[in-house]
This record gives structure tokens, C-alpha cells and sequence, in this order.
């Protein structure tokens, strides 16, 4: 786990009674005890949790507050030789003043004790009347359980292995004010906040709590865990539901549901090395300001690392599995690429689009998005130039379907062979036209593209670009051939997406024969066409069977572009991804050729054309995608050889 940046965390949700801490730390210790056993490393308990939340004057009573101590004592002492992070909360009293704090635990040892800031007195809450803000605490350290411990806000958790693992702990009201502790702890290091909380339960407070979760993990780019109170408190004027929420980077990953009657655990594997990762790229360090004046104590803590990741792993990270959300996602797309392109030609005078289409996914795709501009804008159809251009390997299938579609959609046909026009160029520079190699096939790119430039000239037109993200990261296009157009509305949009996108427009058509064709244009094997058909005049160059599944790619080129991730963890997540799909040999074969055709393709991506970014993944190098055209895959093919040999 912790070779690849995972940690296994929990919230834990035990059944209380009030007041009753020596019952309450058996609870505790129960569900410690089963977080040990299935490899949780951090565990977090509700605020308050030994005494409860509400026992409103009953935590002045002395005896309820030695209880508390004692109880306290007993977890530490049950979790000596269990490397696990413990949160737990306890009332403290401390130079005469009571404070509501988050007692932390490892091995048995405390290591710390961080007091509540934000003290809410308002509504419902009435917690001035007992505790004190840590505002006013003038300790650094004190003496608990017959320990030394140090107390404060600017104390931080960090793992003796993996320095980058670091725990910042704020108190539930903390959470709900302008700016956060968290916000603070993250700028200062920490890449997982815990928020122990007995935040009651009213109408519509749940959704408000979680998006607010959600969002602070996504500003501070933390994992954020948050658990609450639950059954077992005072209902005397209030309800506490239990609930316990665990986010990363702005995405829930999971939740507990509200009104559980008690000792429940909710599990999430969390991938630290992400949070790093995006860390980097948007520079958070810039706001260190912020913390000159406050600075942090670090204190060590070990754990045992669990022995396999149990995250779910997306194996089509660009495309959401939840069908309500993936319409959203190809609405939204779509109206993006219907944007851009409307934009480029009002700012060149709504000139002429001019598309090429072979029938295959991506120019249908391109041709669609021409098509929205038009009834968008009002812009007649005919104004859009659809071009087919059979060649040495085009099928009677996508020919038909090209011009099905064309026909089909109103736009302005044009069927412009490039076989003579092949035929004269190979013998202008000796090529055979038996000698099917990559001059064959690459003069059959650069002619189609010469056609639709210079036709463009004719028409004053715009050539609209079909080539999407996938074939730009494996450099699988005609370098000046399908690779060149004056923008291209595909650029930012991978292989895998643009087959929902496809799908999605013919299902929102209400022409019968266009969602027939789209269908079929769907179901044909994605294929050049730059070599001759098989004997039974079907395709028989297959894409895929050169270069490798594109779903394949498309999670390479998620994982490596997106996270950064090394070799060994991007097969690792793909073993599991793709686990019952392809075996641990197909994934790494084709694993290898994505690296030595995305090192050695990126002259191709280093002069692309504009288009619209769509998503979190873009290789515009004017915007996205530094990097340099030369740059030596070496160490990372050593890398999968080294794996190769362990394999």
C-alpha cells in the first residue's frame, strides 16, 4: 500500500451512553479493535465520544471528568503494539479553564492533544457555557495518563515511512467558518484533515454539511475524513444521526448513511501520492504566507501498512459510470466543442467548415459538432463541406455510412478520390504500390489533408480537425497528414469518451435513419484504412490490433498525464481495473508500447492545432502539455524492465 501512496483510513461511529465513559471506551476499543484487524492505519471517532456530546453541566463534575481521563488511559494502554492512529474525543481541564479536545494515539502513547478553536454558541449550540477556545490555552505541553503531551492547533502527525502522510486535525465548528484550521494545516503540510464533530441533524442540514466537506477537501486538495455523533446522545432537543463522510480532492468517496443505531465503520483506502501530485501542479506552497507567523509542530507516528489496495479503481476514468451523469458529461462536452468551434469561425468571418469523413467515430464526431453550430446559430447546413475520400483501403461499410451520414445530415457532399492522385505521387518518388510500408500509408494521409486545405482556400473555409487525445498521446496520426488541421474540435476528447459522445447524440436524435447509421458507424472497428481490404472486402487494418486497446490507453494516459504515477503503479491499477478483461501480461505488453510511442511521438503534440479543452487531461502545448520532443524514456523502460523480471 504504502509502496504506491495508499493509506487505509476509517471513521468509526460507536453507540454511546451518556456519561457512562468506562461503557463508552469498551464500545471505542471494540471498534478499534476491528479497524486493527482489517489494516486500518487512521481511525476517527466522533467529538467527545468517551463522554458523549451532550452531557451539558455534567462536564463540570469533577468525577465525570476523571472518568474521562481514565478511560482515556485504558485505550492508550489497549493500543500499545497496535502501530494505528487513534482519534478520540475528551473534555480537558487545563489551567482552570475546560476544553473540548482530540486526543491522538499510537502504540500506546498520546501524541498529542488539539483543542477545539471555533467554540458555536448560536441556535442550538450553547458551548461557551462550558468549554474554552483553544485561543486561550497558554500551554504548549501537559502532563496526562502520567505522560507528556503536547497540545495546540499548530501540531501536526506526520508517518515516520512516508513523509508525505501527514495528519492535520480540526473540531467540527472549525470546519463551518470562513477560513477553516484545515485550511491552515494543508498549506502547512498536511494531506489528510480528520474532523471528529456532533453535528445534529435538521432539514436539509446533511446536503449543506457534505458539500461543504466535499469542496474544503477540494480547495485544500486534502483527503478529509468526518464522522459524527450518533445514537446514544440526548434527544432531548436534538437528533445526532451518526453520520461519517470521507472525501478526496473534491469527491465524496464515501459516506455512511444518517440514523445508524451506532458501531459502525466506514473504510476508504486513500492515494496520498495523488494529493501530492496535484499539489504540485497548482503550487498550494504559494500560499505559505499565510502561515509565516504560525509556525507547526510535526510529531511521528507509525502504522502498519495494509497488504492490498481496496479503492475501487474506474477502468474508464474519462467516462462516469453513472448514466445520468455521463448524458451530463457528453451534453456538457458537446456543447464545449460546439463553442469553441462557433467562436474560431465568427472570429474569421463564419467562413465555410470543411470536414473530412471516412466513417469512422472520430470525423462522425467532428461532423456532429459542425452540424450543432449550424442549427445553433442559425447558420445554414450547406455551409458545412463534408469530404469523403476513398483510398487503396476504404470499405464499402464506412464509405456508405460516410455518405449516408453526410446526405443524411444537409450538408454539402463532395466525394474526392485520392487514388489517381497516390498513384501518380508514388511514382513521382518511386514508391511501389505493392510495397505496402509507411510511405504507403502516410501518402494517403498527406493527400486527403492536402485535398481539404486546399479546398478550404477555394471555399474560404475553415478545415475542421477529426483527431482526438488518444491518437495524440500515441502519436497515431500522419505527422502533417490527419495530424494538421486549423482546429480541431476532437483535440482534448480521448477515444473512449468520444464513442459515448457518438452514442449519446444519436440517442437524443429524432431521426431514425441518423441514430441507424451512428449506430453502426459505433459498431465498425476503429481503422485507418490505409491498407487494402481482406478478401471478403471487410477492414483489415485494425487499429487495436496495432497499437493496443484504446481503453487500455486511455487509462495509461489518464494515470501517467493526469497523476503522474510511475510504471509500476499504473500497471498495478490496471491489473485491477481491467482484472477479468485482460490478464497481467496483455496489460503490460501494451503498457510498454504506450511509453516508448509517448516519448517518442511528442514532436507531433509539441505543434498541435488549437481546439477547445474539454476535460482534465489536454495536450495543447500552449496551454496543457510542456514537454520536450526529445526527452529520453529510459528510465521509465528501465522501470518496466525491471518489472518485466519480477513479473
Amino acid at each position: 500500500m504504502h509502496k504506491y501512496g495508499f493509506v487505509r483510513t476509517a471513521c468509526a461511529v460507536p453507540e454511546l451512553k451518556l456519561a457512562d465513559c468506562q461503557y463508552n471506551i469498551g464500545e471505542i476499543i471494540s471498534l478499534a479493535a476491528s479497524a486493527w484487524v482489517q489494516g486500518i492505519e487512521v481511525v476517527l471517532f466522533p467529538e467527545l465520544c468517551i463522554t458523549g456530546y451532550t452531557c451539558g453541566d455534567l462536564f463540570f463534575q469533577r468525577e465525570l471528568q476523571q472518568n474521562a481521563l481514565k478511560a482515556l488511559d485504558d485505550l492508550c494502554q489497549w493500543s500499545a503494539g497496535k502501530k494505528m492512529l487513534i482519534v478520540v474525543g475528551v473534555p480537558l481541564v487545563i489551567g482552570g479553564s475546560l476544553y473540548n479536545c482530540a486526543a491522538v494515539l499510537n502504540d500506546g502513547k498520546i501524541l498529542g492533544m488539539v483543542p477545539k478553536t471555533y467554540i458555536p454558541n448560536h441556535q442550538e449550540f450553547y458551548e461557551k457555557r462550558w468549554f474554552a477556545s483553544s485561543k486561550s490555552l497558554l500551554q504548549k505541553e501537559i502532563t496526562i495518563c502520567d505522560q507528556t503531551v503536547p497540545i495546540g492547533t499548530d501540531l501536526l502527525f506526520q508517518h515516520a515511512g512516508m513523509a508525505e502522510f501527514v495528519v492535520g486535525i480540526e473540531i467540527c465548528e472549525d470546519l463551518w467558518v470562513p477560513i477553516p484550521p484545515g485550511s491552515f494545516h494543508a498549506v502547512a503540510g498536511a494531506t489528510v484533515i480528520l474532523n471528529p464533530s456532533a453535528s445534529n441533524e435538521i432539514v436539509g442540514k446533511s446536503d449543506y454539511r457534505r458539500e461543504l466537506i466535499r469542496s474544503q477537501s477540494g480547495r485544500c486538495n486534502v483527503a478529509y475524513l468526518y464522522v459524527s455523533a450518533g445514537f446514544g446522545e440526548s434527544t432531548t432537543d436534538l437528533v445526532f444521526g451518526g453520520n461519517a463522510i470521507i472525501c478526496e480532492r473534491g469527491v465524496l468517496l464515501k459516506e455512511l448513511p444518517k440514523f445508524n443505531l451506532g458501531n459502525e465503520i466506514l473504510a476508504a483506502d486513500l492515494d496520498v501520492e495523488t494529493l501530492i501530485h496535484d499539489r504540485q501542479v497548482q503550487t498550494i506552497s504559494d500560499s505559505t504566507d499565510l502561515i509565516k507567523e504560525r509556525p507547526y509542530r510535526r510529531i511521528m507516528f507509525e502504522t502498519l501498512a495494509a497488504e492490498d489496495y481496496q479503492g475501487e479503481v474506474n477502468a474508464q476514468p474519462f467516462v462516469p459510470g453513472d448514466q445520468n451523469r455521463r448524458n451530463e458529461r457528453c451534453e456538457e462536452i458537446f456543447n464545449i466543442q460546439t463553442m469553441g468551434l462557433a467562436t474560431r469561425l465568427k472570429h474569421i468571418g463564419n467562413a465555410p467548415m470543411v470536414v473530412g469523413i471516412s466513417g469512422g467515430l472520430d470525423s462522425t464526431m467532428a461532423l456532429l459538432v459542425c452540424v450543432s453550430v449550424c442549427d445553433r446559430f442559425n447558420i445554414p447546413r450547406e455551409k458545412i463541406h463534408a469530404v469523403t475520400m476513398p483510398g487503396f483501403g476504404t470499405t464499402d461499410r464506412t464509405y456508405d455510412n460516410a455518405v449516408a451520414l453526410i446526405k443524411g445530415l444537409g450538408a454539402s457532399f463532395h466525394e474526392i478520390s485520392i487514388v489517381e492522385a497516390c498513384k501518380a505521387h508514388f511514382k513521382d518518388i518511386g514508391q511501389p504500390l505493392t510495397r505496402h510500408d509507411v510511405t504507403y500509408e502516410n501518402g494517403q494521409a498527406r493527400e486527403r489533408t492536402q485535398i481539404l486545405m486546399d479546398l478550404s482556400n477555394k471555399l474560404g473555409g475553415i478545415v475542421v480537425g477529426t483527431g482526438d487525445l488518444s491518437e495524440l498521446a500515441l502519436g497515431w496520426a500522419t505527422y502533417n497528414g490527419d495530424h494538421m488541421s486549423m482546429y480541431n474540435v476532437n483535440a482534448s476528447v480521448p477515444k473512449t469518451l468520444i464513442r459515448y459522445l457518438v452514442k449519446w447524440v444519436a440517442d437524443q436524435s429524432a431521426e431514425t435513419e441518423i441514430r441507424k447509421i451512428l449506430t453502426d458507424v459505433l459498431d465498425t472497428p476503429v481503422s485507418p484504412e490505409l491498407l487494402p481490404p481482406d478478401e471478403h472486402g471487410k477492414i483489415a487494418q485494425k487499429t487495436e490490433e496495432t497499437v493496443g486497446p484504446y481503453e487500455l490507453h486511455d487509462f495509461f494516459i489518464f494515470q501517467v498525464v493526469r497523476h503522474g504515477f510511475s510504471p509500476e503503479k499504473v500497471y498495478y491499477l490496471a491489473c485491477k481495473g481491467f482484472n477479468g478483461v485482460y490478464d497481467g501480461k496483455t496489460i503490460f505488453k501494451w503498457l510498454n508500447n504506450f511509453y516508448r510511442r509517448f516519448f517518442s511521438q511528442q514532436f507531433k503534440r509539441s505543434c498541435a492545432t488549437d481546439g477547445p479543452k474539454v476535460g482534465s487531461v489536454s495536450f495543447s502545448p500552449r496551454g496543457d502539455w510542456r514537454m520536450p520532443s526529445d526527452a529520453n524514456s529510459t528510465q521509465w523502460l528501465k522501470s518496466l524492465d525491471k518489472m518485466k523480471i519480477e513479473l
